[in-house]
């Protein structure tokens, strides 16, 4: 990536004048707003072409699958950010999504660049694709790292968003390099690791928006996207009911100190 001043600055997404939007080549008045579905204006947007049927229908099915999961910690950290300010919406929705780093959430872009690697990896040995997936589960556990797209604590024995996605994938035969590298990442890392390791959710969304062509490079996007819909529902529960201070709270009462006591006064 080039940093710094260049002679001629450029951006190919969009333009306005006094009596038009052009989004990507097309009139947003005219062309768009009442003619396009979100996802497909999602994929549009990203990568300046529309989404054929299979590619929506995947889209949509890995939106769906990771925008709601419960008060997980972006969860939280949004809804106690409204409790503590009601009328900063924008404040809490930033706090949820600034939360989705490469443990919650944001893991897909980890599992996807290491489905990427496994790929790349295998191509350089003549498209041993096993070869590849044992090498690199290998040098994680000699790093004591975790397997990207694997496991999950809640649902250790099988996640089933992951394995709805993959049925949907196959429905919509989509099945290409990524998606193989996944099997067989699932198929030799619970003999090298010597525990279950079933495919999560967030291997299975780089897995198949991947081979969908979808960019590994906007691959944060879709989560981001999707837990956006669902913090807006949280936060609008949070104005109604609210919970926050009450999470806050029994935060405090589960959480013992074990600190430097402070030094006795004195008469």
């Amino acid at each position: 990536m080039r940093i710094g001043k260049q002679d001629a600055a450029f951006t190919a997404i969009a333009e306005s004048d006094a009596e038009s939007i052009t989004v990507r080549g097309q009139d947003l008045c005219s062309e768009l707003i009442g003619k396009i579905d979100f996802s497909d204006y999602f994929w549009f947007l990203v990568t300046g072409e529309k989404p054929a049927p299979a590619q929506r229908r995947m889209m949509d099915a890995c939106l769906v699958s990771i925008a709601e999961h419960g008060l997980v910690p972006s969860v939280q950290a949004a809804r106690m950010t409204l409790a503590a300010g009601p009328d900063a919406w924008q404040g809490a929705m930033a706090a949820g999504i600034l939360g989705m780093g490469s443990v919650v959430a944001g893991s897909s872009e980890v599992a996807g660049r290491f489905l990427v690697s496994v790929v790349e990896m295998a191509d350089s040995m003549g498209g041993d694709l096993e070869k590849a997936a044992i090498e690199s589960v290998t040098a994680l556990k000699a790093e004591r790292r975790k397997v990207p797209g694997l496991g999950h604590p809640q649902h250790s024995s099988g996640d089933p968003r992951a394995d709805r996605l993959l049925e949907v994938a196959a429905e919509l035969e989509i099945r290409g390099r990524y998606i193989d590298a996944l099997y067989m990442l699932a198929k030799v890392a619970p003999g090298i690791i010597e525990r279950p390791l079933p495919i999560n959710v967030s291997g299975a969304i780089p897995a198949t928006i991947l081979d969908a062509g979808w960019p590994v490079d906007a691959l944060k996007a879709v989560p981001i996207v999707a837990r956006t819909a669902g913090l807006s529902a949280h936060l609008f529960e949070e104005s109604r009911r609210s919970i926050g201070f009450i999470m806050s709270h029994k935060a405090d009462l589960a959480i013992a100190y074990d600190g430097p006591k402070a030094a006795a006064k004195s008469n």
